[in-house]
């Protein structure tokens, strides 16, 4: 086995990846060492890169919570796993396992969580390590490059849908068909009648091809006028889009006694009147990741959908700058995927003829 990786480093705030070799990190225990075959990019990286949320990454760091790839090695006091397995590795790294949270299944409010790509190193590397009790496990009926989105984004969308409370033949609007989007057909296996919204131009193909059965052009539309019209209202709406109009918004979109599942994480406040939320019966809740290694069906439902990643990257050493340049102009349809182990993958099919 190789010393040493290239990996994407972010040293300073504001400024493009930069590209080095590395030495590839020493498991210890509890812990795996996974060589990344495939890793999506999420907007989070973005926030990370830049250094724009409240408590920042410590630089110098490797960005990425979309990984997957095959476990190469295995540390101390680990029995479920072995080498060769197919895992991911997501944003919940790590949690205390003890506090309130963790023994009430929402490790995710743990006060002690590590993150993937922003408190520990990431996935756009050759190699990463994961704690293994919170790696997820990939079938092997889906390829990596198509399972990276879920470990962030499918598995996000499937539990903010599950915070609706919608019910089968309620309406649900998803507000942000972008980088997201790729996931839908895990809200289709909910069984829940969708209508999606879109908040940028030149989408608007994104939709249909996902299922949803009406689209709203927030850039040349009134969202909540028009989705009132067309179906009186949302039973439920997500909000993944990074967009403070969009939680204005949602908030008009919903029907009387509508939940409102916020996901997006943009700078500042948005405005709400309590007399509206008081009369009509509104809940709003915040939805923060899901956690991969616990969302298998989110994965089982992926994995029989015929939705493809309309974005692979095989370069991620020459493209990653380009990449986030995109991502930030708001030019990205669907979800970028960089695909670092392609060798790698030869080497697993190879193994299993």
């Amino acid at each position: 086995m190789e010393k040493t990786m290239k990996a994407a480093l972010v040293e300073k705030f504001g400024k493009p990846l930069t590209i080095k070799e590395l030495p590839i990190p020493t498991r210890g225990p509890g812990q795996v060492l996974v060589q990344v075959i495939s890793t999506g990019v999420c907007h989070t990286d973005l926030h990370a890169m830049d250094g724009d949320w409240p408590v920042k990454p410590t630089l110098p760091f490797i960005p990425g919570h979309e990984g997957a790839g095959v476990v190469v090695s295995l540390g101390q006091r680990v029995k479920h796993l072995k080498e060769g397995d197919r895992v991911g590795i997501a944003w919940l790294h790590s949690a205390c396992g003890y506090c309130h949270f963790c023994l009430s299944g929402w490790e995710t409010l743990c006060h002690a969580q590590q993150n993937s790509g922003y408190s520990a190193n990431g996935t756009f590397a050759e190699y990463a390590l994961g704690q293994a009790d919170y790696v997820g496990r990939i079938p092997d009926k889906l390829s990596f490059t198509d399972a990276a989105p879920i470990l962030c984004a499918g598995v996000t969308t499937y539990k903010g849908l599950k915070q609706t409370e919608a019910r089968p033949g309620e309406w649900v609007v998803i507000s942000g068909v972008g980088g997201r989007s790729y996931c839908n057909p895990i809200r289709q296996g909910h069984g829940v009648t969708r209508c999606g919204g879109r908040p940028w131009v030149g989408e608007a193909s994104v939709g249909p091809n996902l299922g949803v059965e009406v689209t709203v052009d927030a850039a040349t539309e009134d969202p909540p006028r028009m989705i009132q019209e067309r179906i009186r209202g949302a039973h439920g709406v997500l909000v993944t889009v990074v967009s403070p109009i969009a939680f204005r918004e949602a908030v008009g979109i919903l029907r009387r006694g509508g939940t409102c599942v916020l996901h997006g994480l943009p700078p500042g406040e948005f405005p709400i009147s309590i007399f509206d939320v008081v009369l009509n019966g509104y809940t709003l809740r915040g939805s923060i990741v899901g956690i991969a290694g616990r969302s298998r069906r989110g994965v089982d439902i992926r994995s029989r959908r015929k939705s493809k990643i309309n974005n692979r990257n095989p370069a991620i050493w020459m493209r990653s700058t380009n990449v986030f340049t995109r991502l930030k102009q708001g030019k990205v349809t669907g979800r970028v995927v960089l695909e670092l182990g392609q060798k790698a993958l030869k080497v697993e099919v190879e193994r299993k003829k």
